[in-house]
């Protein structure tokens, strides 16, 4: 989504942009998957089509959203031996993380910052596989010991300042790394009368869905009508829990069936226990006038302002995440005012217009960057 957003971005304001897909849904049979382990490492196909790719379109500049499991570093190889100046977006922590999430048996852990990744190879991290996860702790390993991220990444984006502190503590220069967030387009809206709180988002445990379903149930224990405030949208291996709790469950929905829920709760519910980059559907919520409940954690300290656009409860912590529901519940008018608070946050930091300027900024960096690079060499 927030590809598919940049890109129609850039090309609404007349830039000329080539996309590569390449679908981790081609993997199929035990083959494939070795030659896939394989090439997790650094993959020759990819190394050659992304040349010849480059070759055709002669980009000014190459920007990697993405490139695990079947692009591999390889990616970065090809665009320096055609001397193209490259930008890499963070979306997860996966260049440093087998989990991708500073996360692991649903805590908060940052052993792989300071530690390197081989912790995570004996509890099979990586879709409970051995194999999968011994080649993820290789490719990280490797290309970290050989410089990959250092020689061959000119600019890295990252979309909140914890992220950036994270990878700095990891070994990535902090100059090379700009913070950018992700943005939306929601125009203003006439407001509605508000009730009940939302979640939206994967139903997994490390979203925090536990957390949430433990808070409701001590709150209908002791007000049975709780039971009718929350709604939860999304879909995940814990839909079933969910549909069991006796809360409203709507499934997944579509972005304009999303917004409409938004436009009209009075707080949304955001109790993830990773250390997520950013927060996309935080500032979906700012853009309808939504404060939101979020568990203190991640990127979500840079987003969220305590008592101004939404209030924190400590992560995994079903009865701090209750009292501060009972709490929203008795003061209806905070929240609108948060709500109002929260709409004028989105329209200074998080529009499209506030992006673009960022973005082409970024990119102009990592032009003068590689031909102060190329002129050296």
């Amino acid at each position: 989504m927030v590809v598919e957003r940049e890109l129609n971005l850039l090309r609404e304001s007349g830039h000329e942009v080539e996309i590569y897909i390449a679908a981790n849904d081609s993997i199929s049979g035990a083959a494939g998957k070795i030659k896939t382990a394989i090439g997790t490492l650094f993959s020759i196909s990819s190394y050659r089509k992304l040349r010849r790719m480059i070759s055709e379109f002669n980009p000014d500049v190459v920007h990697v959203h993405n490139f695990f499991p079947i692009l591999s570093p390889s990616v970065f190889y090809a665009c320096r031996s055609m001397r193209k100046p490259v930008v890499l977006t963070l979306h997860n922590y996966r260049i440093i993380c087998p989990t991708s999430t500073l996360e692991h048996a649903g805590k908060l852990s940052t052993r792989s910052i300071y530690n390197g990744p081989w912790w995570a190879l004996r509890h099979r991290v990586f879709q409970g596989s051995l194999l999968g996860t011994f080649v993820l702790c290789s490719m990280i390993s490797m290309h970290r010991r050989i410089g990959t991220w250092a020689r061959f990444v000119d600019r890295f984006i990252i979309p909140s300042e914890t992220g950036r502190e994270h990878f700095v503590a990891a070994g990535i220069s902090g100059d090379k790394i700009t913070t950018k967030p992700h943005f939306v387009d929601i125009p203003p809206s006439p407001e509605l009368s508000r009730s009940g709180f939302l979640f939206v988002g994967r139903l997994s445990p490390e979203k925090g869905i536990h957390t949430l379903l433990a808070a409701a149930k001590k709150l209908v224990s002791c007000e049975a009508t709780y039971k009718s405030e929350f709604t939860i949208v999304g879909d995940g291996p814990e839909a079933v829990s969910c549909a069991s709790s006796g809360l409203t469950t709507a499934g997944a929905l579509s972005p304009q069936g999303v917004e409409d829920m938004m436009r009209r709760a009075a707080a949304l519910i955001v109790p993830s226990q990773c250390h997520e980059t950013f927060g996309l559907v935080i500032i979906e919520a700012y853009a309808c006038g939504l404060p939101v409940i979020a568990s203190r954690v991640g990127a979500f300290r840079d987003i969220v302002i305590d008592g101004v656009t939404g209030i924190f409860f400590e992560p995994g912590d079903s009865d701090d995440l209750a009292e501060k529901i009972a709490w929203a519940k008795a003061n209806p008018d905070e929240l609108v005012r948060m709500g109002r608070e929260a709409r004028s946050r989105y329209e200074n930091l998080y529009t499209p217009h506030h992006n673009e300027s960022m973005l082409k900024e970024i990119y102009q960096q990592a032009i003068n960057e590689n031909a102060a690079d190329n002129n050296e060499s």
